[in-house]
C-alpha cells in the first residue's frame, strides 16, 4: 500500500476547501492510498497554514514518520521557502522518502534534490488542487503520477502526452459544467528532441531560492524546466530576464516550457514563448514548449534530476535514473 503523508508548506488549503480536500482524500483512498495529514490540517493563520516554525514543524514530523513513504504538498501559495532551513535534511537523507508537489512546493522539491540527493523530488500533483479536479482530468493525472512512482530505481518509464488539456478556473469546489477539452500538441524551436537531465520548477518561486545553496547546481547536460501560472506579461518578461541574468540560460542545453495557466498578455496578443524569444535576444538554445507538467490540467508527474528525452513531435517524454 502507497502511504502519503501530506503538509501545508503555504497556503491552509485544508482548512479553507474543506469540499475539495474531502473529494481529493476520497478519491485516493479509492485507489487504494493511506493518507496520514501533517499537524496542520484544517489550521489557518491567516494567509498561511501555520508560523514558519511550525510549518517546519509539520514537514519534519512527516520525515521522521517511517510509516510515510511520499510527502506530498496540499497545494502551493508564496512562503515555503521561509521554511527550508529548518528541514531535517540528513535524517531525510538517510531515511530517503519521496517529495511531490508543484507550484510554491518547488521551494520544497529543490532544497531536498540539493540536501537530501538520496530522495526522489516529483515535480507532480499536489494533493488538494489535483486530487481534488474532477474526471476525466483527475484520473489521466493519477495515472501518469502511478506510472512515476512504481518505477524502480534503474528503470525507465515513458509518459505520452495528455491528448487534452485545459485551464480553467471553474468546478474548484462544486461541479459547474464540464471543462473544455482542448487538443494538446508539444511545440519546438531549434530541435524536436531534447535529452539531458531534467531540473527547475515554478519560475515564480524559484526567484525566492536563486542564488541561494536550495537551488541546484546547473550543468552543460541540463535540461531547464520552467513553468509558471496566473501571471501576466510584465511579471512573465522579469522572470525570464532575472533567470538569463543568473546566467540559468548560458548553462543548460535546452529549456523545457510548460503551459502558462490563465496567462495575461496585458494587451499584447505575446505568449510566453515570445517574451521568452525576446529575452534570449537570439541566443541559440534550443526550446520546446507547451510541456504539460504546470498549473493546467491534467498534470504529468517530472521526476527532478532524472535523465531525459522529450519528444515534441511525437509527444512522448522518457525518464530515467532517478
Amino acid at each position: 500500500m502507497t502511504t502519503i503523508g501530506f503538509c501545508s508548506t503555504s497556503t491552509p488549503i485544508t482548512a479553507i476547501s474543506p469540499k475539495r480536500f474531502a473529494r481529493a482524500k476520497a478519491f485516493l483512498e479509492g485507489k487504494g492510498v493511506k493518507l496520514i495529514g501533517g499537524s496542520l490540517t484544517g489550521k489557518q493563520d491567516h494567509y498561511r497554514s501555520g508560523s514558519i516554525l511550525d510549518r517546519a514543524a509539520e514537514v519534519n514530523q512527516l520525515i521522521h514518520n517511517d510509516e510515510v513513504g511520499i510527502i506530498m504538498a496540499t497545494i502551493g501559495g508564496t512562503n515555503t521557502n521561509s521554511i527550508l532551513p529548518y528541514l531535517d535534511y540528513d535524517y531525510l537523507n538517510q531515511y530517503p522518502k519521496t517529495v511531490v508537489g508543484y507550484s510554491d512546493a518547488t521551494a520544497l522539491l529543490l532544497a531536498v534534490q540539493t540536501q537530501a540527493p538520496n530522495c526522489r523530488t516529483l515535480y507532480g500533483p499536489a494533493l488538494v488542487a489535483s486530487f481534488g479536479e474532477w474526471p476525466p482530468f483527475v484520473n489521466e493525472t493519477w495515472t501518469a503520477f502511478e506510472k512515476i512512482i512504481n518505477t524502480r530505481h534503474g528503470h525507465s518509464v515513458t509518459i505520452k502526452a495528455p491528448t487534452y488539456w485545459d485551464d480553467e478556473a471553474i468546478n474548484w469546489n462544486d461541479f459547474e459544467r464540464p471543462k473544455q477539452q482542448r487538443p494538446n500538441q508539444w511545440h519546438s524551436i531549434g530541435t524536436s528532441k531534447l535529452t539531458g537531465r531534467i531540473m527547475g520548477g515554478n519560475l515564480n518561486t524559484i526567484y525566492g531560492i536563486l542564488g541561494s545553496n536550495y537551488f541546484p547546481k546547473l550543468s552543460p547536460n541540463d535540461l531547464l524546466f520552467i513553468e509558471d501560472a496566473e501571471k501576466d506579461a510584465s511579471t512573465v518578461e522579469k522572470n525570464f530576464a532575472m533567470m538569463r541574468d543568473a546566467g540559468a540560460f548560458d548553462q543548460v542545453s535546452g529549456i523545457i516550457l510548460g503551459k502558462h495557466a490563465l496567462f495575461d498578455d496585458s494587451g499584447t496578443n505575446r505568449k510566453p514563448i515570445d517574451i521568452l524569444l525576446e529575452v534570449l535576444n537570439g541566443q541559440q538554445i534550443p526550446i520546446i514548449y507547451d510541456y504539460d507538467s504546470c498549473h493546467t490540467v491534467p498534470m504529468i508527474t517530472t521526476p527532478l534530476g532524472a535523465q531525459t528525452t522529450i519528444n515534441a513531435d511525437d509527444g512522448t517524454i522518457t525518464f530515467s535514473r532517478f
